[in-house]
């Protein structure tokens, strides 16, 4: 059953946000023709960066607790990981948005966001020799500079507030990946800090998944807002 590990871990992870997303409140089933394109486009990004950073050997997966799967060297669980945490993470975004929609304690998200890059951007000069801080740090800056100067997305407090929220089960679930472990880090490409068992870079890497797929989706419905108006 060991090798089977991260195969329930993916499930168990999707299973109740997949069971609730017939919720009347929330309708999560309705955001699917944009949740899905979304998983997608971002999936494919983490898909590439994933496969390089196997064969730099910045992480790998341990034997033991997979099914034996590989495509381009990645296990099946790791495909799989792209497609049932954005979908749980960002249900927990849309349960936010349904039953709180007045509550939004950021007031300035872009700022927040302008300050949390520029350290990002500190971090990845300051570690350009190790690959997984680098690269995530660096990622996820230009991600929140989008938010700032291109997208200016309204909804960026929201999603702040979400996450925060996501860090609970994210805890969790990397806890479990990164304690048995299922992945097994090259200390030498991180800073070598842990949340318990896990990588700080971690909370950067989901974040930056997250909201990228969230970004998506807010410029789909913005699109599908304005073509209703043209034709209002």
């Amino acid at each position: 059953m060991e090798k089977y590990t991260y195969l329930i871990i993916d499930f168990v992870s999707v299973l109740f946000p997949f069971l609730l997303s017939f919720d009347k409140k929330v309708a999560f089933y309705k955001t699917w023709n944009r949740l899905f394109p979304a998983i997608f486009i971002v999936g494919v990004f983490f898909v590439v960066w994933d496969i390089a950073f196997t064969n730099l050997q910045v992480w790998s997966f341990n034997a033991k607790y997979i099914v034996g799967i590989k495509f381009f060297n990645l296990p099946i669980e790791e495909y799989l990981f792209f497609l049932c945490v954005p979908y749980s993470c960002v249900f927990i975004y849309d349960c936010y948005n349904a039953y709180f929609p007045q509550i939004n304690p950021i007031k300035k998200p872009l700022q927040l966001a302008l300050i949390l890059s520029v350290l990002l951007l500190i971090v990845a000069a300051v570690n350009h020799n190790k690959y997984y801080t680098f690269y995530n740090c660096f990622f996820a800056s230009a991600l929140l500079l989008m938010q700032v100067f291109i997208f200016k997305g309204a909804y960026m407090g929201r999603f702040f507030v979400s996450y925060m929220i996501v860090l609970i089960p994210f805890l969790i679930v990397n806890g479990l990946l990164t304690a048995l472990p299922v992945v097994e880090y090259n200390n030498t490409e991180n800073l070598g800090i842990r949340i318990f068992t896990i990588p700080v870079e971690d909370t950067m890497y989901g974040m930056l998944n997250m909201l990228g797929v969230v970004t998506i989706m807010e410029q789909m419905k913005n699109k599908n807002h304005s073509i209703k108006s043209i034709h209002g």
